[in-house]
Parts: structure tokens; sequence; C-alpha cells
């Protein structure tokens, strides 16, 4: 994860994939959970009034021979009967860097919400492979050429033991379970972008992709 500053910026979280030769190689270790960062933003346990839609969860991303899908998810995890998260206040930003330079993006595909009575949309812009904004309602698979996005609701994609993670910082013994999972059936409001490898690709460079969002106005 990456630690930024505390003006506009809420949170970040980060993946990376490596070059057009060897796509599923990495350099270094991936970090995709990044629920309640900063704390003093974001957990209810430190901030009474939490920032809930900034609060990024995890950043994925895969490949298939001919495109690249990144998910990103956030303001969860929550119950299956809650709503999902949509501000208008809240700027996201996938950022994508190929130039061998780490943090130093090349792309950065932006999206924000907005309401026209009780409807929701999304609007994305700078998608690789795209030709201009992508708009339209959310719950939607919203294709332009060759790209593909969506935002909405989704299974929460995480699988921790956080039962486990406390028994064992408080007793010093290992006692994670495999098949004891806090986040099954919790929801994180989340967007999927797909688009051609091909917009994206930079020699063998590596591919490095985080996330950041940012709030209008500054802190809640």
């Amino acid at each position: 994860m990456i630690g930024l500053g505390k003006a506009f910026c809420v949170s970040a979280t980060c993946a990376v994939l490596v070059g057009a030769a060897s796509f599923l190689a990495v350099d270094r270790g991936l970090f995709a959970a990044d629920h309640l960062d900063p704390p003093g933003r974001t957990d209810a346990a430190v901030d009474p009034n939490p920032d809930v839609a900034a609060d990024i969860a995890d950043v994925y991303a895969w490949h298939t021979a001919n495109n690249v899908v990144i998910a990103m998810t956030f303001a969860g995890p929550q119950p299956a009967s809650r709503a999902p998260t949509y501000d208008r206040d809240i700027l996201y930003t996938i950022n994508i860097s190929n130039n061998a330079v780490p943090f130093d993006p090349e792309f950065q595909i932006r999206f924000r919400f907005g309401f026209n009575g009780q409807a929701v949309g999304v609007q994305f812009t700078g998608v690789p492979g795209s030709t201009g904004p992508i708009e339209g309602p959310v719950e939607t698979n919203l294709v332009q050429g060759p790209v593909v996005v969506r935002a909405g609701l989704f299974d929460d994609p995480f699988f921790f033991d956080l039962q486990g993670f406390k028994e064992t910082r408080s007793t010093g013994k290992l006692s994670f379970k495999n098949d004891r999972n806090f986040f099954a059936g919790q929801n994180d409001t989340a967007v999927v972008v797909q688009m051609p490898r091909s917009a994206l690709e930079n020699g063998t460079n590596p591919i490095r992709i985080w996330a950041t969002t940012a709030r209008f106005g500054g802190n809640i």
C-alpha cells in the first residue's frame, strides 16, 4: 500500500502486472486489500464520521490473451441488505504506469457518480482504448468499442479470517482457519474496467496499477 498526503487524498492501494512478454510475472509483492486506510478518515472505530464512500477496499488486475481487467472495490464491507454507495463528491482514479518509473502514471482512469432524480449514473474518462467519456446507468455493462465498464454492487471478493487475526494478535498463537471468512456474504460497491492489452503495453516494461480517491471540498 502507498502512503499519501492528508490533504484531499483519502486512500490508495496498488497492484503490479508486468509487460507483454511475461504479463503474469511480478517484480515485487502485490497489495490488494486496503480497507479502512487511513483509519483517521475511514474507520468508525477511530473517526465517528468515517468517509465510507472514499474508502478503497481492494484493487485487482488480471488479463486474458487480449484484454486487461481491473476491478476496484470501495465502501465496504457492508451487509448484503445495504444499498450500494454512490457519492457525487468523490473522484475515483485508477492510475496505470507502463514506463518503468513507479507511480508515474501514463494513464488515469477517472470515474464519478451523478444523480437524475432517483436514477444513478456513472461517467468514466481516460480509459485506454476508448475514444472519449463513457457514461450511463449503474448496474449496466457500458460498451465503447473494445472497452467495457460497469459500476454497481458486488460480492466482496476478499477472503480473510478476521476472528483468527484478532485471536492471533491477542494470544500470540496462530489461530487462522481457512474455512472462516469474515467477508462472506458482504458487499462492496465497485467498478470493473475491461480494456485492450495493446492499449496498455509498452514493450516488456512492468505495468503498475494503483488507485486513489479524493473528496471535492476536502475533509468531511
